[in-house]
């Protein structure tokens, strides 16, 4: 089996990389980022998880999702509270399908997949830069979101290789 996609092995497959707003992380995690004002494309695959970054709670879904309080071109209200479900998010982007979202899919969900390539690895002063390269080159759009990347904490003592948990 290819080796980035044994860490899938009896587990639902991977995102297709090729797919809109799938981001790779350096560890080979894959992660996709979505405006929820979009509706989802009848033949892709769902989520296994979901971290919705929202004003306001959103509707149900029907795969597991967390909900982060988080106002347009602000921060989240809880930043304690955001780092551990981004670190679970990151997690579990080992081994499950998870998608970050906002309406728009690039203020709030550009920052929140800056913080998982920091979680990742990269630089917290390359992380919106790599986001951009690799996402959405309007992602993370105000300069308080930019500083909060910056600040974001990294991991560690966790290998940030593929599949580690």
């Amino acid at each position: 089996m290819d080796g980035e996609y044994e860490q899938f092995a009896g587990r639902e497959e991977p995102w297709d990389e090729r797919a809109a707003g799938v981001l790779r992380l350096p560890s080979g995690r894959l992660v996709r980022g979505r405006g929820l004002r979009r509706a989802l494309d009848p033949g892709a695959p769902l989520p296994s998880y979901g971290v919705h970054l929202l004003g306001k709670q959103p509707p149900d879904v029907p795969w597991e999702s967390r909900w982060l309080r988080w106002p347009d071109f602000r921060l989240p209200a809880d930043r304690v509270a955001t780092r551990a479900v981004l670190v679970d998010a990151w997690r579990r982007a080992g081994t499950e399908r998870v998608e970050v979202a906002c309406a728009g899919g690039r203020g709030r969900t550009g920052t929140a997949l800056a913080c998982l390539a920091v979680l990742d690895g990269v630089p917290a002063g390359e992380a919106v830069a790599y986001v951009r390269a690799h996402y959405d080159r309007h992602a993370v759009e105000t300069p308080w979101q930019k500083r909060y990347v910056r600040n974001f904490p990294p991991m560690r003592g966790v290998s940030s290789g593929p599949g580690r948990r």
